[in-house]
């Protein structure tokens, strides 16, 4: 099991390293076919000075892209060393899954929804078990980068459990556009770290299969920020807050498309829209038929599908929902 000793020497995946030294050890994830074995990158950097450790993931679904380029950002800028403490960083968690372009594991499991894993398991819970034993008991602090699945664009946000207070203190450091209420999933990744003690942020942004400017810059400005406030930075990065303060979302709704078709989308995700606002057409492929997507109520859309082409009942729009007043709150 992961540990650091009373020297300051950090143990992990058998190997040991020193304060003030930076190591690429590989976690064995499983064999292919022809028993080549496939190997996860966990890049640990290190200062001589005692502190947290922080751990940075990406890519628990193969197909997450973004994730993997914030951590990569994250460590070609050397962001990854640490005034103090430890930084570990592993861009590609799910290696099998990014090869094939695909978010679950060869098994056809999805890796965020087998943790903690088993021993002798599936061999994705092979594989969570091994990375719940060997590197995570390490941790301090974890930031797991995530994407909206299919062609649904998520905006940039961070999701904490309501009424941890924190989880939202951290969420207002890191100050992603948006932050959301949101319950763990059982047997996901952040779930695991919450049972275990782990301090635990989530960020999603952008659509699976997509690389994204803007939302690798805020998934990078956001960790900048944790860091800094955790005396982990170095001083020649430079990072503010933005000009407006996280937008926090407590409930929502999905809106569906009410017939089958073309989805034309007229707003951006992560605009504002006042109720009975025009937010889309569906149209047949002919010419015959065209069909005007009203806003249900005033709100932010936080999620868009991009596909082209929709089928009735298809999630098309995320809404945030109005707050409703105490009195009506506390009804029944």
């Amino acid at each position: 099991m992961a540990h650091i000793d009373k020297n300051n020497v950090l143990e992990i995946l058998g190997k040991k390293v020193l304060p003030g030294t930076g190591a690429v050890i590989n976690l064995n994830m499983a064999k292919l076919y022809t028993t080549t074995s496939v190997e996860v990158p966990v890049i640990i950097e290190r200062s001589k000075k005692p502190g947290p450790v922080v751990l940075l993931t990406a890519g628990i679904h193969g197909d997450e892209i973004n994730g993997v380029e914030i951590v990569r950002q994250v460590i070609s800028k050397n962001i990854n060393k640490p005034v103090k403490g430890t930084i570990i960083c592993i861009p590609v968690v799910n290696v099998f899954g990014f090869l094939n372009m695909k978010r679950e594991f060869p098994d056809g499991r999805d890796l965020n929804r087998v943790f903690p894993g088993t021993k002798n398991g599936s061999l994705a819970s092979r594989f969570a078990f091994q990375f719940v034993k060997k590197i995570l008991p390490v941790a301090d602090f974890c930031l797991d980068f995530h994407i909206s699945g299919a062609s649904r664009f998520n905006v940039a946000q961070v999701r904490v459990l309501k009424g941890d207070e924190k989880s939202m203190k951290f969420a207002h450091i890191f100050n992603a556009p948006f932050t959301i209420y949101s319950k763990t999933i059982g047997k996901s990744y952040r779930e695991t770290c919450y049972k275990l003690g782990k301090m635990v942020l989530l960020f999603e942004g952008g659509k699976s299969m997509d690389s994204n400017r803007e939302i690798a810059r805020l998934g990078v400005e956001g960790t900048m920020r944790i860091l800094k406030h955790l005396g982990m930075l170095k001083p020649r990065f430079e990072i503010e807050d933005p000009p407006t303060q996280t937008n926090i979302i407590e409930n929502s709704t999905w809106m569906r498309a009410k017939y089958s078709g073309l989805l034309h989308v007229k707003i951006e995700c992560g605009r504002r829209v006042e109720r009975g606002e025009y937010i889309a057409t569906i149209t047949d492929p002919y010419g015959k038929f065209r069909h005007k997507v009203i806003a249900p109520h005033e709100g932010f859309i936080i999620n868009v599908n991009e596909s082209p082409i929709v089928y009735q009942g298809d999630a098309i729009f995320h809404l945030s929902t109005p707050a409703r007043p105490k009195e009506e709150a506390d009804e029944g």
